[in-house]
C-alpha cells in the first residue's frame, strides 16, 4: 500500500509544488500519506508535535516537526524546505534566463462590489510574488463598465488590499487611464482590416456566431469597407448613435473552435457618466479588449488569472500582438491561469453576494455572515490568518474545494 501511494502521489506532490532534493524520503512519503489518508497522517503528525488542521497536513509543518525531533539528523534543527508552485517556477526561470529583468504583476478588480476571500488569494499571490522576487505590483481598477461602478466600492477595495498588506506605492491605476490608447488601437485595427463596425443586435450576433455544434456565419456588415467602418466608429465616439445600435468587432476567425475568436465585440455604445472620465466617452471597451492592452501598457510580465479565462488566452494574445503602435514592453505579457478558490458551502459569486446585500438578506457588505474581506474583518479574523490560509490552499491548475475549518483553525493558532 505504501509503495502504491508513493508511486501514485509522487507526481502530484511535485506538480503541486513541493520540490526539495534534500527532503528525506520518509517525509515525502508521510506527505503522500497525509493527502491520501488524513487521519493516519494526522495521528503521525500528532506524535511529532503537530496539530493537523481538518485533514490537510502541510509538508512544511511535518518537515519542521521532524527537524525538531531530530529526524533531519542535525541536532534538532529543522531542515529548510522551500515550498513552490508552477507559477513561482515559471517566474524564477524567466528571471534566471534573462527573459525578464524584473517581475511586474497586477491586481485588477472591477469596482462593482466588495472583495471576498477569493480575491484575497489573488491579492496575496500578485503582491506576494512581487515582494518575493523584488518586483512591482500594480493596483489597477478595471473601470470599463460605468453602470455598475461606485466610489464606495473603490474605497472598500483599496482599504481591503492595504489591510491584507498589499503595497502599490505610486502604481494605482485605472483601465480608464488608457481609454485614449485603447481607442487609437481600435482605429488602427479598423484601418488594417482587422475590425469592423457591426449593426447586428446582440441576439443576431449570438445566433450567427453559432456554437460547438453549429458553424458560424458572417453578419451582413462583416465585409463593410474599412473606410466606412472607421467613419462609423468615429461617429460612435461622437455620440451620434443610441446604446446598442452599433458595436465594434474584431475580425479574427469565424471557423475557430474557440468561441472567443469568432469575431468578439471590442466596443459598445453606452451613454453613461463614468466615475473617472465623466461624460468624455460614450463608447466603452469590453474586458477582453481593455485588459490585455492595460497589461501591455503597464509592462506586466506575468498576468495571473483564474481558470475560467483559459479559453480567453488566445484572444488576449491576439490583442497584444496586434496593438499599433506596438507596446514598448518586450517580451509581451503572458497570461497564466490558476485554479480559483472554492470553499465548501460558501457563496463566492459576486453577483449572488450583490443580491444578498441589495435584497436586504444581510446587514450590508461587512455583515459577518458574508465571506467578504470586510465581513471577515468584522468577524475578528486578523489579516495574517487570511494570508496564511491563502498560502496553505496552494496554487495549481486543479479545481479544489477547501473546508472553512482550515481558515478557522489557523485563525485560532
Amino acid at each position: 500500500v505504501l509503495w502504491a501511494l508513493w508511486g501514485s502521489r509522487w507526481a502530484r506532490i511535485v506538480g503541486g509544488g513541493m520540490r526539495s532534493a534534500s527532503l528525506p524520503a520518509s517525509l515525502m512519503l508521510l506527505a503522500a500519506l497525509s493527502r491520501a489518508a488524513g487521519g493516519v497522517a494526522g495521528r503521525t503528525a500528532s506524535r511529532l508535535g503537530v496539530r493537523p488542521t481538518h485533514h490537510v497536513l502541510s509538508v512544511r509543518m511535518v518537515a519542521a516537526a521532524a527537524g525538531k525531533a531530530g529526524k533531519a539528523g542535525k541536532a534538532g534543527k529543522a531542515e529548510q524546505v522551500v515550498a513552490t508552485n508552477f507559477v513561482r517556477n515559471i517566474i524564477k526561470d524567466d528571471l534566471e534566463s534573462g527573459k525578464h529583468r524584473q517581475l511586474v504583476t497586477r491586481f485588477p478588480p472591477e469596482p462593482n462590489g466588495f472583495l471576498h476571500i477569493g480575491h484575497a488569494k489573488s491579492i496575496c499571490l500578485n503582491f506576494g510574488l512581487a515582494e518575493e522576487f523584488g518586483g512591482k505590483a500594480y493596483m489597477r481598477l478595471d473601470d470599463t463598465n460605468p453602470l455598475k461602478e461606485e466610489q464606495l466600492y473603490v474605497d472598500s477595495i483599496l482599504g481591503d488590499v492595504k489591510w491584507l498588506g498589499g503595497e502599490w506605492e505610486d502604481r494605482l491605476t485605472h483601465a480608464s487611464d488608457y481609454f485614449e490608447q485603447m481607442y487609437a488601437c481600435a482605429e488602427q485595427l479598423v484601418q488594417d482590416g482587422k475590425a469592423y463596425v457591426d449593426s447586428a443586435s446582440p441576439e443576431m450576433i449570438r445566433e450567427f456566431r453559432g456554437n460547438y455544434a453549429t458553424p458560424a456565419r458572417p453578419t451582413p456588415d462583416r465585409m463593410r469597407p474599412a473606410a466606412e467602418s472607421l467613419d462609423l466608429l468615429r461617429r460612435m465616439r461622437a455620440g451620434e448613435f443610441a446604446d446598442g445600435q452599433y458595436v465594434l468587432r474584431a475580425m479574427i476567425d469565424l471557423g475557430a473552435a474557440n468561441m472567443n475568436l469568432r469575431d468578439p465585440v471590442l466596443y459598445r455604445v453606452r451613454h453613461a457618466t463614468h466615475p473617472q472620465t465623466g461624460d468624455a466617452w460614450c463608447i466603452y471597451p469590453m474586458y477582453d479588449y481593455a485588459h490585455p492592452i492595460s497589461d501591455a501598457l503597464e509592462a506586466i510580465t506575468h498576468s495571473l488569472c483564474t481558470l475560467e479565462f483559459q479559453d480567453h488566452r488566445p484572444l488576449y494574445d491576439w490583442v497584444v500582438q496586434n496593438m499599433r503602435p506596438a507596446p514598448a514592453c518586450e517580451p509581451l505579457p503572458r497570461q497564466i491561469e490558476v485554479s480559483r478558490l472554492n470553499i465548501h458551502y460558501t457563496v463566492l459569486s459576486k453577483r449572488k453576494l450583490i443580491r444578498l446585500v441589495e435584497e436586504g438578506h444581510v446587514g450590508g457588505w461587512d455583515d459577518p455572515r458574508l465571506p467578504t474581506i470586510a465581513g471577515l474583518r468584522r468577524r475578528g479574523y486578523p489579516p495574517a490568518a487570511i494570508r496564511l490560509f491563502c498560502e496553505r490552499t496552494g496554487i495549481s491548475k486543479e479545481d479544489k474545494n477547501i473546508d472553512i475549518s482550515v481558515l478557522e483553525d489557523k485563525n485560532i493558532d
